[in-house]
This record gives structure tokens, sequence and C-alpha cells, in this order.
């Protein structure tokens, strides 16, 4: 897939007011300084998109960007940032879980995961959760070029370990970097083959 424009349409608290259009939602999420906004900046290929920051909970409402007038890429609020109150903690949950469990027009969500640690709960806790929901997911491992190749097979391997005590078949895992720009073609590949089955599901029926 060739992105050709990527546009900012709006911000919001409410997934009852996000756009209003049917075209389909990919959402990314991840911990908090798991790089997500580099990563969102390096598939559009436009360094200004989303706003990236050293301080993590940079972002804090639901974003949706139109790409090529087609789908709607989706960033969301990191979770399991420890530095603000626990009231804004509960509303940012409140926010991405009513947004996961009732937007119809959510297709994937790609799970961000940071490749330079072992498996965390949150993460764990935030897979299951989609998948106890039935919500398809992908994820993704950011930051590959900062770690051997050796450590991460490790750190997946362990978290393959992990869900498959509960889960029947794993979702996809894609590596990734924002450096390298690895990683890039599979995810956008992965989102064309989905709008492609979509479309022709609908022409089917």
């Amino acid at each position: 897939m060739e992105i050709k424009t990527a546009t900012f349409v709006v911000s919001n608290s409410d997934y009852r007011k996000c756009p209003d259009t049917g075209l389909p939602e990919y959402a990314f999420i991840g911990r908090s300084n798991v790089g997500k906004s580099s990563l969102i900046n390096m598939l559009t290929q436009n360094k200004g998109l989303a706003k990236t920051s050293v301080r993590p909970g940079k972002t804090q409402l639901i974003n949706h960007f139109l790409i090529n007038k087609q789908w709607y890429l989706v960033d969301l609020p990191g979770y399991g940032y420890a530095r603000t109150s626990k009231v804004t903690r509960g509303k940012w949950q409140k926010m991405i879980s009513d947004y996961m469990l009732n937007r119809q027009s959510l297709i994937n969500v790609f799970v961000l995961v940071d490749s330079r640690i072992p498996p965390q709960q949150i993460d764990i806790d935030f897979i299951n959760f989609l998948g106890t929901n039935g919500i398809p997911l992908t994820i993704v491992y950011t930051k590959t070029d900062k770690q051997k190749q050796h450590d991460i097979a490790m750190t997946v391997n362990a978290l393959k370990d992990i869900l498959s005590q509960t889960w029947e078949e794993l979702p996809e895992i894609i590596m990734t970097s924002s450096v390298t720009r690895s990683g890039r073609d599979k995810i956008l590949d992965r989102i064309e083959e989905i709008n492609f089955n979509l479309k022709t599901n609908i022409e089917d029926v």
C-alpha cells in the first residue's frame, strides 16, 4: 500500500463523537512511551502527523487521521502512565474501553509492545481483554533496532508462551523500527488485505 494522503480529522474523548462515515478504522495503542507516535509518523511518512514527546502521556484523546480518503488510522492514549492522577487514568481507561467495545467501525487493533523489555502484565492483560471481547488485533513490537535479535526472540517467545496458556491461536506478530522503517510494509499490507476482504464481503452480500 502506498500512503498518498494522511490528514488529521478530529480529536475527542467520546467514541460517539467519532467520524460517522462508515470507513474502517485501525487503532494503534500501547503502554506509554512505547514509540507509538514515532511509528505512526513512520507509517504515514509524515514526521509531524502524530505529536511525539520524550514525556509519556502526550496523547490524551482519540485522534482520527484519514488515510487515502479510504480508512482511518486511530491514535489512542497510552495505557499504564503512572505520572497522572488515579482519576485521570480511570477516565482514559473508560474512554479506551468504551471505544474498543462500542465502535462498530473498528476493524483491527495494533497493540504496540516494547521489544527491549520482558512481557509486562499490563500488556498481557490488554491483549487478553481484546481477545475475550472478540476484537481483532495484531501485536507490533517496537524499537527493534535498539536490541540484539537473539534478545528480541527471547522476549517474543516469552510472550508467546504466556499467551499460549489461554489462546488457541496466537495473534499475528510484526516486528518494527521507526528508525530503520522495518515492518512498515507488513503493517500496511495487513491493512490493505483486511480492506480488500471487507470490500469483497460487502460485494458478495
